[in-house]
């Protein structure tokens, strides 16, 4: 186990006062890409304790081929259902890696132009970005470059009810 399930619900507990103190008054909108934030945007969202409304939208990336130089492409699968003009929005990740998937949901959010635009994340690898000057307001924990399952995190579909988090052993 590399994180058990006490350690995940203080630390959430923590970022949920953060975030109430931050966004105290403004009812943020908190968005969500499935599958694996969802079990993060539900314990988050228990702990906060300001008026918020929640949102999903699904993301597919898939490996570009040679004319685009090998770069990952992402298009969006499902969109959000909340207008976010003017509001204040929070996406909730579950792991910050290299940033394109952050940034291209950044860059498609910020021309509907929301009121302020941010994110937190329950995991983070930081050394691994290859896009700068992300939002990222809200970090949970720094972690190495493991496959983690349990807590919304999963392989092939499995195992993301576990509600501890651990490193996956090849």
């Amino acid at each position: 186990m590399y994180l058990s399930r006490e350690e995940l619900q203080t630390r959430v507990r923590e970022l949920g006062r953060e975030i109430t103190r931050d966004y105290d008054g403004l009812e943020p909108l908190l968005v969500a890409p499935l599958k694996a934030s969802l079990v993060f945007m539900a314990d988050l969202s228990r702990a906060l304790a300001i008026p918020h409304g929640l949102d999903f939208l699904e993301l597919a990336s898939y490996a570009a081929g040679a004319d685009s130089g090998g770069h990952a492409r992402i298009r969006l699968l499902k969109d959000l259902d909340e207008e976010i003009a003017a509001r204040h929005v929070l996406i909730v990740e579950d792991v910050v890696d290299t940033g394109l998937t952050l940034n291209y949901l950044c860059k498609t959010l910020a021309l509907r132009m929301p009121a302020s635009l941010a994110a937190v994340t329950l995991l983070d690898r930081p050394y691994r970005r290859l896009v700068e000057d992300l939002p990222v307001r809200y970090v949970g924990f720094t972690v190495p470059d493991e496959l983690f399952v349990g807590y919304g995190f999963d392989l092939e579909e499995r195992y993301r009810n576990l509600p501890d988090l651990h490193v996956l052993q090849s």
